[in-house]
């Protein structure tokens, strides 16, 4: 058993700030970003956290898929920028969208939808669940360190859903961690304990670039592989590929060893930068409203970044 998805849809907030807008701030230039990241603009939220995103792409989700929200028997969301450690982003939108149903959240960084994709199917086969929201949603803008050229250029905020039914369409996946903080790293706020005596760093996003982009092309590419293999599949059967949207140069390399043609790769990277876990719905969801993604097609997605993780799937959409 595994699922068929129903319905998606994904959020991004109104505000856009553009290359230019960021040469004000620090360091940088549209010239410059472009060539090493490929993004030209991101959303921001002003005044919506990243449950509110949740949940308007939740709605728009549930409204692709004909179901109500009392139909779900599960939410599952993904997220290392919620606003409040407790209540869950799931959580939250389980009230704001008015379900009735366990929910909660999972942390895997930007691989971070396509765990919790996996941990749904896991409750459809022991016969929990007919019907599961899965969320990948963030407000990254807050743990951005906004005179960092290096970081603050590459992240935007969003949330994209899927609405997921029983169904024959998940065909194969794989999930990976390498756990250590050496290459990506978002400290938690240290508290003010008078008994603590370790580093307390900002809670803002580290990462080592040239390392993250090595680790992000090889898994992208093995992963792939991998998870075509156990689908019984060809690449030539994969009708488009759905990567994590993180740096624009790592899905052509990509594309380079894969020898897929670049036009089989989604991106959007130019118009929302990394959204980290919302990036594969989002990404996923844009395809399907476009109207070039047809019931029946083949898609590979894929996602990789802090934890180290790395995820990929084949669906049948």
């Amino acid at each position: 058993m595994s699922f068929r998805i129903m319905g998606t849809g994904f959020y991004v907030p109104d505000k856009v700030i553009t290359n230019d807008d960021l040469s004000k701030m620090v360091d940088t230039s549209d010239e410059w970003i472009m060539q090493r990241v490929g993004v030209r603009e991101r959303r921001v939220s002003v005044d919506m956290t990243a449950s509110d995103m949740a949940a308007a792409a939740a709605e728009k989700a549930l409204a692709s898929s004909g179901l109500s929200a009392d139909k779900l028997d599960m939410i599952i969301a993904a997220s290392i920028s919620s606003n409040d450690l407790c209540p869950t982003v799931a959580g939250y939108v389980q009230m704001k969208i008015g379900a009735s149903c366990p929910s909660f959240d999972v942390n895997s960084a930007c691989s971070g939808f396509i765990f919790a994709l996996d941990t749904a199917v896991s409750f459809m086969e022991r016969g929990c669940a007919e019907n599961i929201l899965v969320i990948g949603a963030e407000r990254l803008s807050k743990i951005v360190d906004w005179t960092d050229r290096s970081t603050c250029v590459i992240f935007g905020d969003g949330a994209g859903a899927f609405v997921i039914s029983k169904g024959d369409g998940y065909l194969s996946s794989k999930l990976y961690t390498a756990g250590g903080n050496d290459i990506i790293e978002i400290p938690n706020y240290a508290g003010e304990s008078p008994f603590y005596n370790g580093i307390k760093l900002p809670p803002y996003i580290f990462m080592q670039g040239q390392e993250t982009f090595k680790f992000a092309v090889n898994k992208i590419v093995s992963d792939i592989k991998e998870v075509t293999e156990k689908a019984g599949l060809s690449i030539d059967d994969i009708d488009y590929i759905v990567p994590h949207q993180a740096n624009v140069r790592i899905i052509d390399y990509a594309s380079k060893r894969l020898k897929v043609p670049k036009e089989k790769f989604y991106v959007n990277i130019h118009k929302y930068g990394n959204t980290s876990s919302a990036s594969v719905p989002i990404a996923f969801s844009e395809l399907a409203e476009s109207g070039r993604l047809k019931r029946g097609d083949i898609v590979a997605m894929c996602a990789f970044g802090g934890g180290l993780s790395s995820a990929a799937c084949i669906i049948k959409y």
